[in-house]
């Protein structure tokens, strides 16, 4: 009876069963707005300290496309389908921006934060599961692509672009698909064992996408087959939206890009958090 009575539990203290019950519960089944939010400050507090370098080479780099395109064929090529060829460019290079801007720093950063950094872990150690980590990264990463992709429009209409009232809906196309490209780049970089193994998946896959996502040139121009294929490329469905926007909508047509958008940024986001829960959790 003695030996039993000491190795009881007083009334009051924590057993493990307990933490499991209240955390574990928490943890694995729910997704908390103010967990999302927590993760998202800390991405804003660390973004004030590195604006500049990240800002310069989510801008730069596709204005600069935009420029060497624009400016070089565009002396060849003077309109497509009725557009100046800058112009043309222009809204195209929103969905490159937004590919530098959502998918490679997803695919980075989230590699040397759980790597190297090891802040995942530190994060997790707080009332923040994993739904809620790689939601409030996304998210974080996919408002800031919104906003880099107004500067090739800028560019654009500098050069003479006139976009009509829809072009307000720039941002909020980018948003949208920076969030399936931004889990893309969470799902890589938990999957690779290096950083260079990003390389295959930017040349490989990345680059082509944005080339026949209708960026620099008509997609019927391209083969049949490489056309239907298009209606699957996000980036593709991005440029059409983008350029509805800018341009004219056609609103049967652009609700099914928004729809496919949505689909890619839902599927992209639970696989994600699927890839990315057994590299944290053990």
């Amino acid at each position: 009876m003695v030996e039993n009575a000491q190795l009881a539990p007083a009334a009051d203290a924590v057993t493990p069963a307990d933490v499991r019950l209240a955390r574990g519960d928490r943890v694995k089944n729910r997704l908390e707005f103010t967990a999302v939010r927590a993760v998202m400050a800390r991405d804003i507090f660390v973004f004030m300290h590195s604006w500049r370098s990240t800002t310069f080479s989510a801008i730069v780099e596709p204005i600069a496309f935009l420029l060497a395109f624009g400016l070089g064929i565009g002396a060849l090529i003077s309109r497509v389908r009725g557009i100046h060829y800058i112009q043309f460019v222009g809204t195209g290079v929103v969905a490159t921006t937004v590919v530098f801007s959502s998918a490679f720093p997803a695919m980075f950063s989230t590699f040397v934060k759980r790597k190297f950094q090891q802040i995942y872990e530190a994060v997790l150690a707080t009332p923040v599961n994993v739904d809620e980590l790689v939601t409030g990264e996304v998210l974080w990463i996919s408002i800031r692509a919104s906003v880099y992709s107004l500067a090739p429009v800028a560019v654009a209409v500098a050069f003479g672009l006139r976009p009509g009232w829809g072009v307000v809906l720039v941002p909020l196309i980018a948003f949208l698909t920076g969030i399936g490209l931004a889990s893309f780049g969470v799902t890589i970089s938990a999957m690779a064992r290096t950083i260079g193994n990003f390389n295959y998946i930017i040349s490989g896959l990345l680059t082509p996408l944005v080339l026949l996502a209708g960026t620099y040139f008509p997609v019927d121009t391209l083969p049949r087959w490489a056309f239907y294929l298009d209606e699957l490329n996000p980036l593709y469905q991005c440029v059409a939206l983008v350029r509805h926007a800018v341009f004219g909508l056609q609103l049967y047509h652009d609700l099914g890009h928004v729809a496919g958008l949505v689909f890619f940024a839902i599927v992209m986001w639970r696989v994600a958090i699927w890839r990315l829960r057994p590299q944290l959790i053990d």
